[in-house]
């Protein structure tokens, strides 16, 4: 019986503690806001073409503002015409 509480105690404490699912950063915008909200979680919001929008927008707010890793700048494409920054993997084939 104890160990039946104990793991039903691990895993409502794990649900309650897990990350928050990814939000996809949006690779149109340069310049991301990163927000932390009550409870310690932050959720990310890339749609800011300026430092200074974010930072208008940062004020007051437990917020700051970061760089898209993922933002490519127009007309910059790699080698296999992939936007800079990640680029999508090649399927293997054997």
């Amino acid at each position: 019986m104890l160990a039946v509480t104990a793991a039903s105690m691990v895993a409502a404490l794990t649900a309650l503690l897990a990350p928050a699912a990814a939000e996809p950063l949006d690779p149109r915008y340069p310049v991301c806001l990163q927000k932390w909200e009550w409870g310690g979680s932050n959720r990310i919001y890339c749609s800011f073409l300026s430092w200074d929008d974010c930072r208008a927008t940062a004020m007051g707010l437990s917020a700051m503002c970061l760089a898209n890793p993922y933002w490519s700048p127009p007309g910059q494409a790699g080698p296999s015409g992939a936007p800079h920054g990640r680029s999508v993997p090649t399927p293997r084939t054997w």
